[in-house]
């Protein structure tokens, strides 16, 4: 039987951002510039390589360069067959919103921000939203309930506060009802626990504007939600 927690849940703050955040190491750009057999001097900085790398680009056309970076980051995970079907498809779709496989959706908007610096705007703009919540509990039990794969937990939470027909619940009403929320990982790009105490946690998220556009108005409310199974 699910048992229902409730919580008083307060938006602390909702913003599109184009890039995510730590996405693109210094050790990132190095290994693609050594892809692209650069041969110039190479800058020591991080910022500086990100220019050369924005640079280097620019030299290929838009759908060679979506093919090197593609390949960069997904490696062994994709064939050349889809490789090539992203590269072209990335051009005037939101892969990272309309490619089937909800897993590699993060790794997408990764491609498409660094192409779409890269090409002046050839690429769809890439909007993402960092969103950060305060949570505290209505029963004094504790906040506990989150210990345990929270990106589910917290995912029932704040569709409660999106309208009926909003875009989570539509596709996944029967994970979010029920207790296995296998899709909540990929939903939730990047989840940090800022700040927590007995009764009361902030989380920080970031995702795609697909999910989570609905919360960019809500100020506060209060909501019910449940854990997924252990073990499940």
């Amino acid at each position: 039987m699910i048992k229902n927690s409730s919580f008083k849940v307060k938006c602390l703050s909702f913003e599109i951002i184009q890039e995510l955040p730590h996405s693109w190491a210094k050790k990132d750009f190095e290994k693609l510039l050594g892809l692209m057999q650069y041969s110039g001097s190479l800058e020591t900085s991080r910022k500086g390589l990100k220019k050369t790398i924005l640079a280097s680009l620019n030299k290929y056309d838009s759908e060679e360069a979506a093919k090197i970076i593609l390949k960069y980051v997904f490696a062994d995970r994709l064939t050349k067959g889809q490789i090539l079907s992203i590269s072209n498809e990335m051009l005037e779709e939101k892969c990272w919103e309309e490619h089937p496989d909800l897993s590699i959706h993060k790794e997408l908007f990764k491609v498409n921000q660094i192409l779409y610096q890269a090409f002046s705007g050839q690429f769809p703009y890439p909007d993402a939203v960092q969103i950060k919540v305060s949570i505290k509990s209505n029963e004094g039990k504790g906040i506990s309930i989150f210990d345990y794969y929270p990106k589910a937990t917290l995912i029932r939470l704040l569709v409660a506060a999106m309208p009926d027909d909003n875009l989570i619940f539509r596709l996944f009403e029967e994970q979010i009802v029920g207790t296995v929320f296998k899709d909540a990982k990929d939903i939730i790009w990047q989840l940090r626990t800022e700040k927590t105490s007995a009764n009361e946690v902030i989380f920080d998220i970031v995702s795609s504007s697909y999910w989570f556009q609905d919360l960019e108005f809500v100020d506060a409310f209060e909501a019910e939600t449940h854990a997924d199974e252990i073990g499940a």
